[in-house]
């Protein structure tokens, strides 16, 4: 706000002193969403943690089963268990909301399936490829849940840096041109009372004279 545009009268300080109090007061409520903000992120990190670690445990034991599949009934016996697999996971993407930010909740069905829903015969298999099929399934399970994970936390994160934005341009810019701006209104105001006293005893002085 440029002091030479601002009007110096009392309606106008007036206003600039509400509009002080209502930038103040909305610098305090942003203040607070960023920081209860920063704490929802730093639980959903905590969980992100878990997730990657799990991920990867879970990734490497089913590498370890499908290459032990692989030996004991073979890439063309593998294949064939897996093609028969009919129910194919079914994702649901719902939204639930974290202070004001709306984050993906998604719910999976059909991922983790029993021996009649895998469609291979239990004659025809080793229970290689059922713990082969059993770390898959995991697998794919937490690679779901880790998926919401990270992007509730991608959300919060870009949802704090843009509520750091909006605190930081109320305290560092917006209030302080308010505040300086009524301050030179009221120097203005307080001048002209003493010119106007000024002409007033000079008026009086005249008319003893």
């Amino acid at each position: 706000m440029a002091l030479k545009d601002v009007k110096p009268t009392r309606s106008e300080l007036i206003g600039l002193k509400r509009r002080v109090k209502l930038s103040e007061r909305g610098y305090n409520i942003l203040k607070m969403k960023r920081d209860g903000l920063i704490l929802e992120f730093f639980k959903v990190l905590e969980e992100a943690k878990g997730s990657r670690d799990a991920v990867g445990e879970k990734y490497e034991r089913a590498q370890q089963m499908i290459a032990l599949a692989n030996t004991v009934e073979g890439a063309i016996g593998v294949k064939a268990a897996a093609m028969s697999v009919r129910e194919k996971p079914q994702l649901t993407l719902k939204q639930k909301n974290i202070m004001g930010v709306v984050v993906p909740e998604i719910e999976a069905s059909k991922v983790k399936k029993n021996l009649a829903e895998r469609g291979y015969g239990v004659l025809g298999t080793s229970a290689v490829i059922d713990e082969t099929a059993n770390a898959f399934e995991e697998l794919v399970d937490e690679i779901i849940r880790a998926a919401e994970i990270e992007t509730t936390m991608k959300r919060l994160l870009n949802e704090i840096e843009s509520t750091k934005r909006r605190v930081n341009a109320l305290e560092f810019k917006v209030i302080p041109e308010l505040k300086e701006a009524s301050a030179f209104i009221k120097m203005r105001l307080d001048e002209m009372e003493r010119d106007e006293l000024v002409r007033l005893k000079k008026i009086k002085a005249k008319s003893k004279a």
